[in-house]
């Protein structure tokens, strides 16, 4: 798999009926290894180790509802209160994030109100802090680490 821009992290990999599969230790199983999915699991460790937010606060790959259509969001972090700290959205390193990207996960955002928001496709990251009184999102140059509220 490609290099990314995340440091190097430990993974299980398996291989079986030709396929190789890592181990998503949120899922608490092996998924096949797609270009997303090695983004997604390294974003993940990153959150982890990097910015210590605890894997009992971390969901991963479960669907939503917005305007009746069915959603699945990569990554969400949640306050201990229940409430959303931060939304992840992946893309595979060969695709580029643009406005679309951003727009997908501003749509998710409706739904599920989070205070900051991450696209990645291992290669660029973006960070976000939403500001919902005046309805925009504000760039930031990383997101805050477990326990810190802003930048």
């Amino acid at each position: 798999m490609q290099a990314l821009n995340f440091q190097k992290f430990p993974f299980r990999f398996k291989n079986s009926e030709n396929k190789i599969s890592i181990f998503d230790e949120i899922r608490k199983k092996f998924v096949v290894l797609l270009p997303e999915e090695w983004v997604r699991q390294h974003c993940v460790q990153y959150l982890m180790i990097d910015k210590k937010y605890p894997k009992s606060l971390i969901n991963v790959e479960k669907e939503l509802v917005i305007n009746e259509l069915k959603k699945r969001y990569d990554i969400v972090i949640f306050n201990p209160d229940g409430s959303i700290h931060l939304i992840v959205e992946c893309k595979a390193p060969k695709i580029t994030i643009n406005q679309d990207t951003f727009d997908q996960v501003a749509r998710y955002n409706i739904a599920l109100q989070a205070t900051f928001l991450m696209v990645t496709n291992g290669i660029n990251h973006y960070y976000c802090q939403m500001d919902f009184e005046n309805e925009r999102y504000d760039f930031l140059e990383d997101i805050p680490n477990f326990g810190q509220q802003s930048q």
